[in-house]
């Protein structure tokens, strides 16, 4: 049985995972993707692995040659053994066809002690009396989720990888002119002006009451899961999961809601009905209706969805209704709020749609368009989003014609173009035509 106090560590596996790669070139792409210096026990064989890992982004082989050479040119060479223990490396094993299963395995080990360090780190945090129970489980959360998430990754990326990885998305794009950079809304006019909902990016949907911002987002999260397939996570602060359901049928079925609401259905009616509910049914849409949830709660709750769904977009009605820590001061909560969106959008790497109300101050001044100050509460909401777009009616006797505005967009033009809601359906329609701000 192993010595408990003895960190997890397979030193013949990582002489192995060694000669092999230094035996046979080409082995490294089978491990570059997962395994990282720092990943092995003993720190000479990391310097090792390091200097193998070296010459493969050069385009330069790796054998027990040019292996030697770059640690001799580092001054590392004698640190790690020498060119005879380079040379013993090599007699380890006879091939290199296990090199992948030797690569998980030092992996798996440095994961674990990974781990014991994590838990070594919340059990301290436990002991100390200034943290609440909430900061110390989002703590912990967060640690373990920051461990499963980083096992490949580098604290540093080098550009050429940034630069190819842009590449191929706008290779993809030249070639279908059709495809957008992002999540398709639905709205064709709307993507055209945004390439889709992007990763990593916070979308502010804002609006005085009633002007439909729910149902705006909802249609929304219906396109993308349903015409789309993509999940789709959804926290409902303010409506009950049973009314954003009933909502959401009124709109897939095409129905009056009011008729959903009253049971007075007719046979076409029921038919329809049925039809929506098995579309529905197999949406991969997730619904969170817990009220009052603190920012911290839906980070937790967002990670834990992201890894057992794999959700792809986020919607947050409304980020008003969020707590933070500080319950003092009601404008630094909202900043804390929304700066906690956008860091979960970079976390998960996914666009987070956060509904937002606005201020009275609309209305105060006589003119329906709304502006980037009528952000209610705080004017961090405007700094951190990347997108903010209002809804607004221009005559507020029209019930159905309603214009989208979007004010802000980071990396592209901003306008605005015509929609028509239909209430009674909890759906809005594009209109044909849009105009350029």
């Amino acid at each position: 049985m192993p010595d408990p106090k003895i960190p997890p560590h397979d030193l013949e596996a990582e002489k192995s995972l060694l000669g092999a790669l230094l035996i046979d070139k080409d082995a490294i792409v089978k491990v570059v993707e997962f395994l990282r210096p720092e990943h092995f026990y003993r720190e000479s064989h990391g310097d090792i692995y390091g200097s193998i890992l070296s010459l493969y982004e050069k385009g330069e082989p790796a054998d027990l040659i040019t292996v030697t050479s770059a640690l001799k040119r580092g001054k590392r060479l004698e640190e790690v053994g020498g060119a005879s223990y380079l040379s013993e490396l090599t007699e380890a094993v006879p091939t290199s066809s296990h090199v992948e299963h030797y690569g998980k395995m030092v992996h798996d080990n440095a994961i674990k002690r990974e781990l014991i360090g994590v838990s070594s780190r919340i059990a301290e945090s436990g002991f100390n009396e200034q943290i609440s129970v909430e900061e110390l489980l989002d703590k912990a959360e967060s640690s373990l989720f920051s461990v499963s998430q980083a096992r490949s990754r580098f604290a540093f990326a080098h550009i050429k990888q940034s630069l190819e990885e842009a590449f191929d998305r706008l290779d993809e794009l030249h070639k279908n002119p059709e495809a957008l950079g992002g999540i398709p809304t639905g709205f064709k006019t709307l993507d055209e002006r945004m390439g889709g909902l992007q990763k990593s990016n916070m979308i502010v949907l804002a609006a005085r009451p009633s002007l439909g911002k729910t149902s705006f987002a909802v249609n929304i999260a219906q396109h993308v899961a349903i015409e789309h397939k993509i999940p789709v996570g959804i926290f409902s602060l303010e409506t009950s999961r049973e009314q954003l359901v009933h909502r959401m049928l009124a709109a897939q079925a095409d129905l009056d809601s009011w008729k959903l609401s009253t049971g007075r259905l007719d046979e076409g009616d029921f038919k329809k009905l049925g039809e929506a509910m098995g579309i529905l049914a197999e949406a991969p849409i997730f619904i969170d209706d817990t009220p009052a949830l603190s920012v911290m709660e839906i980070r937790t709750r967002g990670r834990r969805l992201q890894m057992e769904h794999k959700i792809k977009l986020l919607v947050v009605d409304y980020m008003q209704l969020a707590r933070s820590r500080n319950l003092e001061n009601r404008v630094q909560e909202v900043s804390e709020i929304s700066q906690a969106l956008k860091n979960l959008a970079r976390e998960l790497d996914i666009p987070v749609l956060a509904i937002s109300q606005l201020s009275r101050a609309v209305e105060a001044r006589g003119e329906p368009r709304p502006q980037l100050s009528d952000l209610r509460e705080s004017g961090s909401i405007e700094q951190d989003a990347d997108i903010v777009m209002f809804l607004y009616r221009e005559d507020p006797d029209d019930r159905e014609n309603i214009n989208l505005f979007v004010a802000k967009h980071r990396n592209g033009p901003t306008g605005e173009f015509p929609l028509h809601f239909r209430g009674d359906r909890t759906k809005f329609y594009e209109s044909d035509t849009s105009r350029e701000r």
